[in-house]
């Protein structure tokens, strides 16, 4: 956060969607399928005096720092207390406090234009690294529960991480259940990504409270590190004022870019450099594109890390045939390509497709064969919004109408990423390892992935 930030409503039940008909995997519609129906103008509620959409982010020193931020009603102060966790309960009696940086917002939403609240961010600082630490906060003499996380270890250790498409639509009712087998899945992740759209109206505060109450109190004992997607922003194109009071992202970004505060941003986790584009300034915005491309080329060229992962909203090779990112593609493959990115984690075209792409330029239709090396580029959908897919020759597994999340287990040896339905079944899995020239090479795990279409 840092200086504003703009939650929502905490708990929120959201409304039923209902997605249009089934499609026909050989029959493209005369234009991509509706959101399913939203329920996002139901009354506001108020903040409270009682802490809520509590979240953590990863700061640029994982091993040392940890930022939380939440909301409460306006004109309440925040506080944070924490200490080092112990197997009972004398942790409390060694807890600091420390005063959150607060912020009293007037904002227009969707739902109100007047909507008010406080939101409070602080970083902790001076912590141990691989170490569990409890925490909560509030103020005077109400506060959360005691919560909990781990740092980062300060030397490259083996961990897992999540990995989720777009929410978007039918947040609580339907994306949720996605997000919570993701958990189930990986309840020891060290950190999960999101790759944009996690809502569908960016000024909604009762969609934002959906996204929240999805969450809950996960958010606030595992480090949440979201990308921005169109839907994250406005007209001009201007980000939604809320992002940057609800999260306190690293500002690692390029230096002395307001606009790309918190938005593009690098972190290193034990031995994974992990970078966010922000995908509709880098496409839309000249400048800001030039800006980002100038920071990229110096974030990869000094890059310590065995692992590196970009993740960004745009696919570079869209799954759906009516769009195109070229001006992504044509200005981030060749800083992929130089070096050597393991993998590229996106979102947007509602659907499932992964496969490695190797050197040189493409048009958006890709190589026309699979590969098992070169950088591997992903797309996925944990919500239930779903488009067609195109024909994919560069794809080694493809899934239509299909919610998904994927975890990612890294360890200097390898990345074992795993793609599962939101049932719980998996989908795609694979292997990357490196020779001594450092290139990536893949193989496939999961029986049958090769094969394509819905399952």
């Amino acid at each position: 956060m840092k200086f504003a930030r703009t939650l929502m409503l905490g708990a929120a039940v959201a409304a039923l969607g209902v997605s249009t008909g089934v499609l026909a995997q050989t029959q493209r519609p005369d234009r991509p399928e509706p959101a399913p129906v939203q329920a996002s103008e139901r009354p506001i509620a108020p903040a409270t005096v009682q802490p809520e959409r509590i979240i953590l982010n990863l700061t640029a020193d994982p091993a040392h720092q940890m930022a939380v931020t939440w909301r409460t009603a306006p004109g309440l102060d925040g506080q944070v207390e924490f200490a080092e966790a112990q197997d009972g309960p004398d942790f409390i009696a060694s807890a600091v406090r420390m005063t959150a940086t607060s912020d009293d917002a007037v904002l227009a939403v969707r739902e109100a234009t007047d909507f008010r609240a406080a939101y409070h961010s602080a970083v902790m600082t001076g912590l141990k690294p691989a170490t569990v630490y409890v925490y909560r906060v509030g103020s005077g003499g109400v506060w959360s529960e005691w919560l909990q996380f781990k740092t980062a270890a300060a030397t490259p250790e083996p961990f897992t991480f999540l990995y989720f498409g777009d929410m978007q639509n039918n947040i609580l009712s339907e994306a949720s259940r996605t997000l919570r087998m993701g958990f189930r899945k990986a309840g020891d992740a060290a950190f999960v990504i999101h790759a944009g759209d996690l809502i569908n109206r960016h000024d909604s505060d009762n969609e934002w409270g959906e996204w929240f109450a999805s969450g809950g109190f996960l958010y606030a004992q595992t480090p949440q590190m979201p990308t921005p997607g169109n839907h994250e922003y406005g007209r001009g194109p201007i980000l939604n004022p809320q992002w940057r009071r609800q999260f306190t992202l690293p500002e690692t970004g390029p230096a002395g870019v307001e606009r790309l505060k918190e938005t593009a941003w690098t972190v290193d986790y034990q031995g994974l450099r992990l970078i966010s584009i922000d995908a509709p300034l880098f496409h839309g915005d000249e400048a800001m594109r030039a800006e980002m491309v100038r920071w990229l080329d110096q974030v990869l060229a000094d890059n310590p890390n065995h692992w590196t992962v970009l993740f960004l909203h745009f696919p570079l090779f869209s799954i759906d045939p009516d769009r195109d990112n070229s001006r992504v593609r044509d200005a981030l493959k060749p800083l992929i390509d130089k070096y050597g990115v393991d993998l590229v984690l996106q979102a947007h075209d509602h659907g499932y497709a992964r496969g490695a792409i190797g050197e040189g330029v493409m048009t958006n239709a890709g190589p026309g064969h699979r590969s098992d090396q070169g950088s591997t580029y992903v797309v996925s959908v944990a919500g239930p919004k779903m488009y067609p897919m195109a024909d994919l020759t560069w794809a080694d597994r493809t899934a239509a109408r299909t919610q998904t999340f994927q975890t990612l287990d890294v360890s200097q040896d390898a990345v074992v990423y795993r793609a599962f339905t939101a049932t719980g079944r998996e989908l795609d899995a694979f292997r990357l390892t490196k020779g001594e020239d450092g290139v990536a090479r893949v193989e496939t795990l999961t029986e049958g992935a090769a094969d394509t279409g819905p399952l």
